[in-house]
């Protein structure tokens, strides 16, 4: 598809055209961009026939998930086609279980999702271990979130991120532990408003 697959790295994506562009990664390792071919005239419309817009996500530097939406001109417009041919040309299976508004076939780790958007197929191939990945990073990250707690310098009292009082402290008095352990080895005691 356009010479991408999953795997690939941001400098491999990049080498298929200079337009597309990266922002930096997120807390959780995870850069997002998109392309739309179809509406961007300095793209080269034979390498991009027929795709309106490519989206890219990569964790940790390789391409995880990889999203393609077709113009309703495309060559398979509707969904039946598109799967059938699309299976065709990927050598897998040809029954997709229906799946939201398409049909989605999983299998090795890999999931195939295909649907209609604004009346063009469109496919979107995903790497399930990497966004296990992802949502385990997230889950750890909320998990630290909860567990930080604003300290008050001034009175060396802590605040645990779910006691509104925090929110009273003001930010030139504020320092920010992990959780309250390391509040508590610093010298610090819950806040009165908080217990």
């Amino acid at each position: 598809m356009f010479g991408f697959h999953l795997g690939m790295t941001l400098d491999q994506v990049k080498a298929r055209s200079t337009l597309i562009q990266f922002g930096p990664a997120d807390r959780f390792g995870v850069i997002k961009t998109s392309i739309s071919p179809h509406y961007e005239p300095r793209f080269d419309k034979t390498v991009f026939a027929d795709a309106r817009t490519i989206s890219f996500d990569f964790l940790d530097g390789k391409l995880v998930t990889l999203w393609i939406g077709f113009e309703e001109t495309f060559k398979w417009p509707t969904l039946d086609q598109f799967v059938a041919n699309l299976s065709k040309a990927l050598d897998v299976p040809g029954h997709w279980p229906l799946n939201r508004n398409g049909q989605q076939l999983t299998c090795d780790g890999l999931s195939l999702y295909a649907s209609i958007i604004a009346r063009g197929p469109s496919i979107r191939v995903m790497d399930e271990v990497a966004q296990s990945v992802i949502a385990e990073r997230r889950e750890e990250a909320a998990k630290a979130d909860e567990a930080m707690v604003i300290g008050d310098i001034r009175t060396l009292s802590y605040y645990p991120a779910d006691c509104a009082a925090k929110d009273e402290v003001p930010t030139a008095s504020r320092t920010v532990f992990k959780n309250k352990e390391e509040a508590e080895n610093a010298g610090y005691k819950l806040a009165k408003a908080c217990q």
